[in-house]
């Protein structure tokens, strides 16, 4: 789809810092996130929801999810992750993806309010990225 920004992310259109790709998936970091080495997991084809996903995509984006959760939290030395799947209600892109957040104790993430901020620089944002790809390589 022309219009959907993700899918202009996949396909080369729009510049992004993957973390992660293969030919049924992409991972890049959010350009607003709630901490470094927040990861987007998406997959190359267009769907807009969980439910639209097809059955064996469902299960590839969920062992994808799962690698990507333990390099992101390895990469950025976190404690933890949290996932999310937001679906129409409050998601600003209409195509499917997962929040992979690293967490931290007291790091003032509360419920769901996400208080976004901004990589220093272009080069910050590579390195990041860079980090997740070296864990994931390791796994």
């Amino acid at each position: 789809m022309s219009d959907c920004l993700f899918c202009r992310i996949v396909a080369g259109e729009v510049p992004a810092h993957v973390a992660y790709e293969d030919d049924e998936f992409v991972a890049f970091l959010d350009i607003r996130p709630l901490f470094p080495g927040h990861t987007l997991l998406v997959p190359r084809a267009h769907h807009e929801t969980l439910w639209d996903l097809p059955p064996d995509l469902a299960a590839g984006l969920a062992h994808r999810t799962q690698r990507l959760s333990v390099a992101v939290r390895d990469a950025m030395d976190a404690v933890g992750v949290f996932n999310a799947v937001n679906n129409v209600v409050s998601q600003s892109v209409p195509h499917l993806h997962v929040h992979v957040v690293p967490r931290r104790p007291k790091d003032g993430l509360k419920g769901f309010f996400w208080p976004r901020t901004k990589y220093a620089s272009d080069d910050d944002a590579a390195a990041t990225a860079e980090r997740i790809r070296t864990r994931l390589r390791a796994t």
